[in-house]
């Protein structure tokens, strides 16, 4: 369902929430729904600008009701902050994260998605039983594939603690990569030899390039 983005746009995108879920026989879920609508609408709002574009998108597999926010601005991210008891703002995502199973960013050139994810205590379909780490891949590599420079770039600022930090998430990422490489019955061995070959090959060329400078 597509919106503009307006805080009197929030109470009509939580009817349709109720609607699609009374129509699926989750009952349950609808209070959790609607809130986490409102925060992911009201986060819009309130970050990248009223009259902003967007889109909702509600869907169900079974072991997990999707909810999605749409909107074209790349830049303004949600984050997760620890809000003082008095404040008035600030405890939008924290409630999103208390209320949902997951949630996360999706950013595509023309637009990033907001998304989170409830339990519906259905039995999942077969094929949702994948490996974790192969599942993370996949994000992972639909992510690569629509990101471009400058949007995915190193950033020199970042301190020991950071660098360290930054460190453990690319040996974590090629893990989860070798896991997908087995799971499409590649050569994970062969495939990290291959890597292996093509950095050695582009840091010589770079080295190379250096000495001619």
């Amino acid at each position: 369902m597509e919106f503009t983005a307006h805080p009197e746009e929030v109470a009509a995108l939580r009817r349709v929430v109720r609607l699609c879920l009374a129509a699926w026989n989750l009952h349950g879920l609808i209070d959790a729904a609607q809130l986490c609508v409102s925060e992911l609408v009201s986060n819009v709002v309130t970050h990248v600008g009223p009259g902003t574009p967007g889109s909702l998108a509600v869907c169900v597999d079974g072991a997990h009701l999707r909810i999605e926010v749409h909107d074209p601005d790349t830049r303004a991210l949600p984050t997760l902050v620890a809000a003082d008891v008095e404040a008035e703002g600030g405890r939008g995502m924290a409630l999103v994260e208390a209320l949902a199973d997951r949630w996360g960013v999706q950013l595509h050139e023309d637009r990033k998605v907001t998304w989170c994810e409830l339990a519906t205590g259905l039995t999942p379909p077969p094929d949702t039983t994948a490996d974790p780490s192969v599942t993370r891949a996949e994000a992972l590599l639909d992510m690569y594939a629509t990101l471009r420079p400058p949007t995915c770039r190193y950033e020199p600022g970042l301190g020991r603690v950071g660098r360290t930090v930054a460190e453990e998430s690319v040996i974590d990422a090629i893990t989860d990569f070798l896991h997908w490489l087995r799971a499409h019955g590649c050569d994970a061995d062969e495939a990290l030899d291959r890597a292996q070959a093509h950095f050695e090959a582009e840091s010589k060329v770079t080295r190379v390039s250096r000495s001619h400078c």
